[in-house]
């Protein structure tokens, strides 16, 4: 039979739900600390008056077993996205070239991105510990062969959670790095991540509630979802071209890493004035939409993975994982949280 232990897990997206569910299933006592005000990490769902928009992960794939049998609980939740249509766009806005293969089918949740996380979230509501921020990790003076975690709370002031028998870093490698090494731990971990290499993503939603009126039944391009070689921007989607989503005409658009890199401190004015630009350039759509919303984010792709699946140092009791131990898919994240789940179990 199982020991059951104290485990904290810092970050509730896919990898870490995935681990804390996978880890209270084998009898462990969980506590998930995530800094937002919600779970799904960049399968991120932002609302707004007219619809929602996957301004993170914008669809997943489903490659391996495993994944599609923790899909098959929860049936009906996602469904297939009809972006086949997708296409290579040269400077000028010009279609090139088919992009995705069929063979490999893009699947979304229902009614948003972010369902399927908060959907396997459910059961854990109440050891997953929201806008809570960790910010050291050290020896519990109350018993040394244990963990306890200090944190900010928003709106609550400081906290310290004690008894933790291991602790796992679901989050982005420079955020891991940069909490263990400020806590002085697990110095092999830390310096294994630094190998890992992620880019930044600043990303624009736009919203068209005009092209609702009677005989228009869209703005621009007849395709829904377009990878983009635009020196700004490397991928626009139509999220009401999704299964599940309100019909308002909606564009999610995402820059390309390099330009994101340089523009990193660009205030969300500017970058939001030479997206809209590029987005006009490439779609042909030149009407204000009345609805604008920037997001950025500083850790959204893996560009150097880690190599392996996770990493887990028994002797500390300190592990990590997250899609960019092997790629940067919403499923490679999903295999980082159940290999490490299964490692510590």
């Amino acid at each position: 039979m199982t020991h059951s232990r104290r485990i904290a897990i810092v970050g509730a997206g896919m990898a870490g739900v995935t681990c804390a569910r996978t880890l209270g299933q084998a009898g462990h006592q969980v506590t998930v600390f995530e800094k937002s005000d919600g779970v799904s990490g960049r399968m991120a769902t932002h609302e707004s008056p007219f619809g929602t928009f996957d301004h993170g992960a914008q669809y997943f794939t489903v490659r391996d077993a495993r994944f599609a049998t923790a899909l098959a609980t929860v049936p009906g939740l996602c469904k297939p996205w009809s972006a086949n249509a997708v296409r290579v766009l040269d400077e000028l806005g010009r279609v090139a070239a088919a992009s995705l293969p069929a063979k490999d089918p893009h699947w979304v949740p229902r009614p948003a991105m972010s369902a399927l996380v908060s959907r396997w979230a459910q059961p854990l509501s109440e050891q997953i510990s929201l806008q809570t921020r960790v910010t050291r990790i050290e020896r519990d003076p109350m018993s040394v062969n244990r963990w306890q975690l200090r944190t900010e709370i928003a709106d609550d002031g400081h906290q310290v959670f004690c008894g933790f028998d291991a602790v796992l870093l679901a989050m982005p490698a420079p955020l891991a790095h940069d909490l263990l090494a400020s806590s002085k731990l697990a110095d092999k971990l830390s310096r294994q991540m630094e190998a890992v290499k992620m880019a930044p993503c600043w990303t624009l939603m736009l919203a068209f509630p005009n092209a609702m009126q009677p005989g228009l039944s869209s703005l621009g391009p007849q395709w829904n979802a377009a990878r983009s070689t635009h020196h700004r921007m490397a991928w626009l989607a139509r999220e009401s071209s999704k299964p599940g989503r309100k019909s308002i005409e909606r564009w999610t658009v995402q820059a390309s890493a390099a330009w994101s890199q340089e523009h990193l401190e660009d205030d969300h004015a500017r970058v939001e004035a030479k997206l809209l630009k590029g987005f006009a350039e490439v779609t042909g759509i030149r009407a204000q939409p009345a609805y604008t919303q920037t997001q950025r984010w500083r850790y959204a792709k893996t560009e150097q993975a880690l190599g392996v699946t996770h990493l887990w140092d028994a002797k500390s009791g300190i592990g990590a994982c997250g899609d960019w131990c092997i790629g940067h898919r919403v499923e490679d994240a999903f295999i980082s949280g159940l290999e490490l789940a299964l490692q510590v179990a």
